[in-house]
């Protein structure tokens, strides 16, 4: 957890860092760390009263309470931490009006909300990829401007809303908007550790501290005061940090040959490295400050596309400071033995005793009585990361080329060799991954975020190989799909729906607290009572029961199932590979329309579902790459298998509305009466109502057009499968059949 640690301390150092995003996999004690942060902060001196905090020294001239008097009486509280949940109301977030009173009698009567709360505070959202649309640009709003404004029929508000944003995720649940991440001025990614030793410490603290957790607080509360007042010496210190000349150039090349885009990634390395130095109680920035701030500034910047892993090549970096250093040679280098701390631990450390460097799990050797090991993160000093250990089965698995007859299935595989690399599969017909996770080419196949923290061995961005990620060669774009009809989602970019943003198509009365106020609406109900309720003259007279909300009209997200055909025939003439590029272009089209993506794919005797409901279009990229072909075709399994997944997506989630791709020949070969039973299950799947799509791969001279025969069936369109994507698609929309 070193990196972890020492981001957070920056941050505390100086906020203007701009937050951290901390990536990880479950289970590793993320939120528990963030949580921690909030007592390391320095207190906070506001204006008595101030609901939105406001500084004494620097009260907010617009501030909602305010104009507060300069002799204002100032208190004292602590620094907050307040949790934004995924699920909040956007009034919950950025506050709400009291429009009766607001109409009625003309004053602003305005309820904070947890933007204000988390003025000069810390702002931590857990799983920040799972947050909304609407409520991400809320964000990324008050993160620009250091406001937040409310703006509802003529009634506005502005209030400062200065933050930390803390985020934590699990990438296999889903990335994050390239918007939002660009705005975490750090990210950082964890794991659980390997080591036996470690994992046992962890155990024995978490039971100790689930038995008495008063006492457990009070054994650390000397180690956790220890640290505070550091961050406070380093606070009080940064105002006087030099950043030389030699150093700015370090920073501009090293973004330069990252290629990273815009200059926020230069001038948050440069705040990175103010406060490194510090925390270390040097007066001006060196190498060492400025390598250490682009390890945790430029990582999540130099992402291209939704299938990049965040990453920085070592290599690279340190290339490019030696370039910046050759290129001026007569400037110093700022980086001499008599520059450092006396607690330095060097380029990959973090500050004085303790301060998150690799032997750095807590203050003198990691609390009282040294029982976190004699460097202070646990027995030998352990720092959370991967200690080559065993590792975990992974969760996705290679499958063999042929079916249980040892055939490839229809003509095009007649001499029964599959068209691609496979490997042998288990007495099921499928295959069996090793237990260490681990592809039959000795390679693991998990995603990043279930391995813990990236090395050398396994980052293409450090040396190693480059993940097993399908990639596009083509350049493909897809064309819209659509769901029929308007739904009730959640928020997205894809079908019509009914949501609390978009352009208003009407107004109703409200089943509960009112939403956006539609004023003419409200206006026309109120109008008719004027005279009964003793109006003469003045202000309009209104009622509870006058007041109308706005019915509007935008996108949402839907879940895109992927049922893919494996079978021995789409493995002919390198059909595979025309539909893997094909389905790619898709998934990247669910990232950025905020869908879930699912994936089930058939062969053999069977189908499998490869991938159930997630956000996550990096899980089903690595799912896809790992596609060979071979056996028959049992395509009444694999439809029979998306109504099975449909059924239960729409117990989990029932607003979503689904979007179901078939990418099929449609061949049948699986079974007695195969095609029988395939048109018995497709009306099982029509039955669910959900809108398909049959993308036709049928290739060559001689076809059968059983693809079209399936659309008929599911009542649904067919598009062949060269239709599906286009090098320069661009709202080209393909309407789906209600």
């Amino acid at each position: 957890m070193a990196d972890m640690r020492l981001a957070l301390l920056l941050n505390a150092v100086s906020p203007a860092i701009g937050g951290v995003l901390v990536r990880g996999e479950k289970g590793t004690a993320k939120s528990t760390a963030v949580r921690a942060l909030a007592a390391l902060l320095p207190p906070v001196r506001r204006v008595a009263g101030c609901r939105f905090g406001c500084d004494p020294a620097e009260p907010d001239p617009a501030c909602p309470d305010g104009p507060h008097p300069a002799d204002a009486t100032a208190e004292t509280r602590p620094a907050r931490l307040v949790e934004l949940p995924v699920g909040a109301a956007e009034d919950r977030v950025v506050g709400s009006l009291d429009l009766e009173k607001a109409l009625g009698e003309g004053v602003r009567a305005f309820e904070p909300g947890l933007l204000a709360a988390a003025h000069r505070g810390v702002l931590y959202v857990d799983e920040v990829n799972l947050l909304h649309d609407h409520l991400v640009d809320l964000l990324l709003d008050a993160a620009a401007m250091g406001r937040s404004h409310v703006e509802r029929e003529g009634v506005s508000v502005s209030h400062a809303a200065r933050f930390l944003l803390v985020g934590t995720m699990n990438p296999e649940e889903g990335e994050l908007r390239p918007q939002l991440l660009d705005r975490f001025g750090l990210t950082v990614e964890v794991g659980a550790s390997r080591d036996p030793e470690v994992r046992v410490e962890v155990v024995r603290r978490r039971l100790a501290a689930d038995a008495d957790p008063a006492g457990f607080a009070a054994r650390w509360a000397d180690a956790d005061a220890e640290i505070a007042a550091q961050v406070a010496a380093a606070r009080r210190r940064l105002p006087g940090v030099r950043l030389p000349d030699a150093a700015l150039r370090q920073i501009a090349e090293v973004c330069a040959a990252f290629d990273v885009d815009g200059m926020r990634a230069d001038i948050v390395t440069a705040r990175a490295a103010l406060a490194h130095a510090a925390w270390h109680g040097r007066d001006r920035v060196t190498v060492d400050d400025v390598r250490v701030a682009a390890r945790l500034a430029l990582p999540h910047r130099r992402r291209r596309d939704p299938f990049d892993t965040p990453g920085l090549d070592e290599k690279r970096l340190d290339e490019a400071l030696q370039r910046a250093q050759d290129a001026h040679p007569d400037e110093p280098d700022d980086d001499g033995p008599d520059d450092r701390g006396p607690d330095d631990t060097g380029p990959r450390g973090g500050g004085p005793a303790g301060d998150g460097g690799p032997n750095g799990g807590g203050p003198a050797g990691g609390g009282p009585n040294g029982d976190g090991g004699p460097n202070g993160s646990g027995p030998q000093g352990g720092d959370g990361g991967d200690q080559g250990g065993p590792e975990s089965a992974g969760h996705s698995a290679a499958w063999d080329g042929s079916g249980p007859d040892g055939r490839s299935d229809g003509p095009d595989g007649a001499d029964g060799r599959p068209q691609h690399q496979t490997v042998d599969g288990g007495d099921d017909g499928w295959p069996q991954r090793p237990a260490d996770g681990r592809r039959a080419d000795g390679q693991d196949a998990r995603p990043r975020a279930g391995r813990g923290p990236a090395t050398a061995d396994d980052d293409p961005t450090r040396g190693g190989e480059s993940p097993s990620v399908a990639v596009s060669r083509g350049g493909l774009k897809a064309r819209v799909l659509t769901a029929p009809g308007v739904g009730d989602g959640v928020p997205g970019r894809r079908s019509r729906a009914r949501t609390g943003r978009g352009r208003t198509t009407g107004a109703r009365v409200p089943a509960g607290r009112v939403g956006a106020l539609h004023l003419p609406a409200t206006i026309r109900a109120a109008a008719p009572h004027q005279a009964v309720r003793g109006r003469r003259s003045g202000p309009l007279r209104l009622r509870p029961d006058d007041v109308r909300e706005a019915v509007r009209e935008g996108r949402e997200g839907n879940l895109v199932l992927f049922v893919v055909d494996a079978s021995g025939s789409m493995g002919a003439r390198q059909r595979m590979t025309a539909v893997k590029d094909a389905v790619l272009a898709l998934l990247t089209d669910a990232y950025q329309r905020r869908d879930k993506v699912a994936v089930i794919a058939f062969r053999g005797a069977g189908a499998r579902t490869l991938l159930p409901a997630t956000s996550s279009v990096l899980a089903a990229s690595t799912r896809l790459a790992e596609l060979p072909t071979g056996g028959r075709t049992p395509l009444a399994e694999g439809l029979l298998a998306a109504a099975d997944l449909l059924r239960l997506e729409r117990l989990r989630d029932p607003k979503r509305r689904p979007l179901v791709l078939i990418v099929t020949d449609g061949r049948a070969t699986a079974g007695t009466r195969p095609l029988d039973r395939a048109a018995a299950a497709a009306k099982v799947l029509a039955a669910t109502a959900a809108p398909c799509v049959v993308v036709d791969c049928e290739s060559g001279p001689v076809r059968l057009h059983l693809a079209t025969r399936l659309a008929t069936q599911l009542n649904a369109p067919r598009t062949p499968l060269e239709a599906l994507t286009h090098p320069h698609a661009r709202d080209l929309a393909l309407p789906v059949a209600a």
